[in-house]
Order: C-alpha cells, then sequence, then structure tokens
C-alpha cells in the first residue's frame, strides 16, 4: 500500500528531547504542549529532491479512500524537533514508556517503531494477530501489529493505540519510526490477513477516549539557521493562540482526487506584484513529510524562468545569482479567500545549511522545485515543511478542513 512518506536516509530528524519527562510541557487549563526540535542528520550528498519526488510519485498512485468525521473534547501541545529536513517527536510506548523518535507525517496515518530501537514489549501490549505493511514513497516497513499505550505528550496516554512493530524496514535510519497523523483511511488495507479495517490513528483515538477536546491538530513549524533547533510543536486537541499573528482561516479538504485521499486543499500560486500565473487553480496537498515545495513540472518550469534559476547539479535545487535574489519577488498562494505570501527569503533554502546538503556555502539556492509531473493530475503541487514553517497550520479532522495562519516566521529573513 502506497501511503506516500517520503523517508531520507541521509536527511532525518532526531528528536533533540531525550526523554518525554525531560520536555519542555507547556500547561494551560485545556491543553498541554509539547516543543518539538530540528536536527540535520547527513550521512551522505544530498539526494533531496529525488527523496521527494519519489515520495510526490507514491501520493499521486496510492488508491482512492473516503475520509472520515468525528465529534468534539482537552488540547495536549507536544514539542519537536526540526532538522532542516523533516521533524519528529519523542513518542513512549507501554507502560513504564519506551520512549521513541518518531517522524511526523501528515502524508501518513500508521505509527509504527523499531527501525532504529527495537520495540518494547510490556505489561500493555497485545497482540493483535496480524501483520503491519507500509510502503513509502523511498521505503518500506513490515512488521507485527499490536495493541499498546501510546504516550505522545505528558498527560495524553492514549489506551489500545495499534501500532507496529517493524520486523523488516528501508530507509529510516537515524529514527525510529513514524507517528502518523494524517487521515485514517490512509490506513485502511495495512493490516492482514484483516485487510478490510482501518486503524484509528492516535489523534482519532485521544478524541474517541476523551482526552482531547477537540479532533483535530495543530502544527506550529518555524524556519532555522541551525543543526538542531528545538523550535516547534504540535498541538493536540486545539490550536495554540501564541503561535500565530493573523487570523486563523479554514478551507475544505478539496473534492478532487486523489489529493482529497490525503491532507488536500485547492489553491493558486502567482508571482510577483505583476500576478503572473505560475500554477492555475488546481488541487494538491500539504504534507509535512515533504521537505520542499513542489509544482508541477510546467508550473516549475514558469517558475525557473521567472527567476532564473539554474539546476544545481549536486544539490538538485535551483541556484541564483546574489543579483537576481536582490530581485526575486514573492510567491502568493491563493487558497480559499485568503492570499498568503511566501517572501524572497521564505523561498531560500538556509544559507547557513548550504554545505550540509553539497552545496556551495555562498550560494543562493531555491527550495521551489519540480514535482516530477505535469498539472491536471489531481495532485499538482505539495506543500511541504519549508512552506508550512512560514505559517500556522491546523488538520480540522472533524470538520474535514485545513487552516492557515499568519505568524512571526512568515516575513522572516531567516534565510
Amino acid at each position: 500500500m502506497l501511503s506516500g512518506l517520503r523517508f531520507a536516509s541521509t536527511f532525518l530528524l532526531v528528536v533533540a528531547l531525550g526523554l518525554l519527562a525531560d520536555a519542555l510541557v507547556v500547561r494551560d487549563t485545556s491543553r498541554i504542549t509539547l516543543p518539538i526540535a530540528r536536527r540535520l542528520n547527513i550521512t551522505g550528498a544530498a539526494n533531496l529532491v529525488k527523496l521527494d519526488q519519489a515520495r510526490a510519485k507514491a501520493l499521486k498512485s496510492r488508491p482512492k479512500a473516503s475520509t472520515g468525521n468525528s465529534p468534539r473534547a482537552t488540547i495536549f501541545d507536544a514539542p519537536v524537533t526540526n532538522q532542516a529536513v523533516d521533524y519528529v517527536a519523542t513518542v513512549g510506548v507501554g507502560s513504564p514508556p519506551t520512549t521513541y523518535s518518531l517522524l511526523i507525517d501528515t502524508g501518513s496515518s500508521n505509527t509504527w517503531v523499531g527501525a532504529g530501537k527495537a520495540f518494547v514489549r510490556t505489561a500493555t501490549t497485545k497482540d493483535t494477530g496480524n501483520l503491519v505493511e507500509v510502503t513509502y514513497g523511498s521505503g518500506f516497513v513490515i512488521g507485527d501489529a499490536f495493541s499498546d499505550t501510546v504516550t505522545v505528550a505528558d498527560g495524553l496516554a492514549i489506551e489500545n493505540q495499534v501500532i507496529g512493530s517493524a520486523i523488516e524496514s528501508e530507509g529510516f535510519d537515524g529514527v525510529d519510526g513514524i507517528i502518523g497523523i494524517g487521515p485514517v483511511d490512509l490506513t485502511c488495507g495495512t493490516l492482514f490477513p484483516a485487510v478490510a479495517e482501518c486503524i484509528p490513528t492516535v489523534t482519532d483515538n485521544a478524541f474517541s477516549q476523551g482526552l482531547i477536546g477537540a479532533h483535530e491538530i495543530g502544527i506550529a513549524f518555524a524556519p532555522t539557521q541551525s543543526l538542531e533547533s528545538t523550535n516547534g510543536e504540535l498541538t493536540f486537541g486545539g490550536i495554540d493562540e501564541t503561535k500565530f499573528t493573523g487570523p486563523l482561516n479554514f478551507v475544505p479538504i478539496t473534492s478532487a482526487s486523489p489529493a482529497n485521499t490525503f491532507v488536500g486543499i485547492d489553491q493558486t500560486v502567482t508571482y510577483g506584484a505583476a500576478g503572473t500565473t505560475v500554477l492555475a487553480a488546481t488541487s494538491g496537498i500539504t504534507d509535512t513529510g515533504t521537505t520542499l515545495l513542489l509544482l508541477a513540472s510546467d508550473a516549475f518550469a514558469t517558475y525557473q524562468n521567472l527567476t532564473g534559476g539554474v539546476l544545481d547539479n549536486t544539490t538538485g535545487l535551483l541556484s541564483i545569482t546574489p543579483d537576481q535574489f536582490a530581485n526575486l519577488e514573492s510567491l502568493f498562494f491563493q487558497i480559499g479567500n485568503m492570499t498568503l505570501e511566501f517572501t524572497p527569503n521564505a523561498q531560500l533554502w538556509p544559507r547557513a545549511l548550504n554545505t550540509a546538503i553539497g552545496g556551495q556555502p555562498d550560494s543562493v539556492y531555491l527550495i521551489v522545485n519540480d514535482l516530477g509531473s505535469i498539472s491536471g493530475e489531481g495532485l499538482d503541487f505539495i506543500d511541504g515543511m519549508t512552506f508550512l514553517e512560514r505559517f500556522y497550520y491546523v488538520f480540522d479532522i472533524a470538520n474535514s478542513r485545513v487552516g492557515f495562519a499568519t505568524t512571526e516566521f512568515t516575513n522572516a529573513t531567516t534565510n
């Protein structure tokens, strides 16, 4: 089953927070906030673009599934780590819990461990009698399916959560597995022999067990110039109003297939004050598991022409000169009734991290890249991590909608 998570063995997020008990936890009467950290773990030359494109291909080829809804209830905020390529969270499994560093993914929905640290059975572990198998863009996992207590934040212990314990996996160096927070239908068909069953996600079970007050998750990422930075946050059961500056606006999940299988939206992308169309109104997805901002090949060609970018064979990214950067204009994303400005600085790979991806220290690289297929196929863009870290992002599962708001980082010159 292609649930489509792009995993980089060369770029993997590692939680910088040790044990859950050591995590910074922000509390009020309705939520717990756990920070997430960002760290870059490089074991070789950058394959960033190829990995993102492999993920995109897997996402587009996955069979369509329907989406499910649920009612509403307290809010838990979980810290996440930004590794410049992916984010991870520290998650506990069992009682007493063993902690694992898990990639955070809205593009898949299975949660599993064992890629690095082995799964540890405890008194709360129950064998379901099933195997679980998930194929991602550049990796896979096959393992035993267990039911266990999963602690995603201090005070948020989810009972009877079905997780996978990897027997064999590929593409997950540097992390222990995945915490899938996308639509539940992405889990359907991943069990064997119970192929007709779906697996409620951690967010689904937290809500159904009355542990959180709303069936939604808020995500706050942030750009960084360092290899490791605890600068992000997951909010289970609500939103964190301190993380955004403008109004929070929502749009429905797109009806277009295959984008509607994921956290999909409709958008138009234009360039500069002249409003030159880069990507006409179409459907695509928002995805924490993709690093770059990917546009359909024809739209990417337009963007490349407008910016004058030249493909850098080492990094796979577009490179522009300092003079071209001085003339670079904003991209504008029309999503529903809102327009999100993606500034020139936001379009840059962090220059302090150029050498970490095999680039030249003084070069200017762009994070907008080629999806690998032309527009008109129902999934024509992926708004990945480097896009999402400029905005506050909400997946409202109960109401099948996606929210965005500006943050202090929207217009930041971090890069």
